[in-house]
């Protein structure tokens, strides 16, 4: 049964390390579309900063979810 276990929360763990790739690459092009916004049309930096708060937020908590199903999958243990 221990084996079982151990091979439960390495999946686990590699299971998140792949959950949060996409939330990572996501937060990138979130703030490299702002950047470039921004540097095409300055008077519009405030508002797509604004957009991308938001957004940012949205994508993280991909990870978060991610790293609670770590911990339900026997990340923990």
């Amino acid at each position: 049964m221990g084996d079982i276990a151990v091979l439960n929360h390495g999946l686990a763990l590699i299971g998140y390390g792949l959950g949060a790739i996409g939330p990572g690459i996501g937060v990138g092009l979130i703030f490299a579309a702002v950047i470039s916004g921004t540097a095409r049309q300055p008077e519009a930096g405030g508002k797509l900063l604004s957009t991308a708060w938001i957004t940012f937020v949205l994508v993280e908590v991909l990870a978060l979810i991610g790293l609670v199903l770590f911990f339900v999958a026997g990340g923990a243990n």
